[in-house]
């Protein structure tokens, strides 16, 4: 450990100074369920501390608890409809956070925030939700009509509907056909980090028919191993929205805020 020495005589943790040191002592405890899956929750935690970063060399980072939990167990009861047991499962994983010392939690993935309503009144800590933070963002920006992938589950269930229709908006689904493709590209090759041009052109070429025939107006990566493969900004002409971002920068925000 350095100790750096203040004109004061005082010594901080780290080099830091005073307002680092005493930033720091704010900064609430970060927990994460992860491993959902674990080419998303790599990206997260860099993404996480990138947000942190001053480019003064200061190294306060903020303290970070990842669970990565089971994907193929917890997958399995999603897609045998077990959503009570499927609860269960994450509830004991967030209890665990909390128990380690996380002051609130995030899921680093769309799918289970199907659960999140249950998950949330079960929690004794705050639920930060990456749907919520999207919702907000397309809000923000002023889009009314955004596309969504994600896995066949996301985009089966009615969470991201459901969300967004509180403050007036649509969320659009590829066709059917599309949707299955996009599934099944996500869990034979990007879940298991594995990025082909040709499905990323494939994955374009959805968007773009997207736009001519649906009428949408943002693509929404509604699967945390997306930006992964789909990482610029526009596509077909339509800004994206990488939920990875959008939710790191809700956790950092009520990270730092103070209660």
């Amino acid at each position: 450990m350095i100790l750096q020495t203040e004109s004061c005589g005082r010594r901080y943790p780290g080099g830091g100074s005073q307002s680092t040191y005493d930033h720091h002592r704010f900064m609430k405890k970060i927990g994460i369920i992860g491993g959902l899956g674990p080419e998303a929750t790599v990206d997260y935690y860099k993404e996480l501390i990138d947000a942190f970063k001053t480019g003064d060399g200061d190294l306060n980072y903020p303290e970070i608890i990842v669970y990565s939990v089971n994907m193929s167990f917890f997958i399995g009861l999603m897609r045998e409809e077990r959503y009570e047991e499927a609860t269960d499962y994450l509830a004991e994983k967030i209890d665990k956070l909390e128990r380690a010392g996380a002051d609130f939690a995030a899921l680093s993935a769309n799918t289970p925030h199907q659960l999140f309503d249950a998950l949330r009144e079960r929690s004794g800590i705050p639920l930060l939700s990456i749907v919520e933070a999207t919702r907000d963002e397309v809000e923000r920006i002023g889009l009314k009509r955004p596309g969504l992938f994600g896995t066949g589950l996301t985009m089966k269930a009615t969470f991201y509907a459901d969300v967004f229709s509180r403050k007036n908006l649509e969320v659009v689904l590829p066709g059917e056909n599309d949707r299955n493709v996009i599934d099944n590209k996500l869990f034979s090759e990007i879940e298991l980090g594995i990025f082909k041009e040709e499905t990323r052109q494939l994955l374009v070429n959805i968007i773009e028919k997207m736009v001519r025939e649906q009428g949408i107006d943002s693509i929404i990566l509604g699967c945390t191993e997306l930006p992964l493969i789909l990482d610029e900004e526009r596509y077909a002409g339509v800004p994206v929205l990488n939920t990875t971002k959008v939710h790191v920068e809700a956790i950092a925000k009520y990270c730092r805020e103070k209660g």
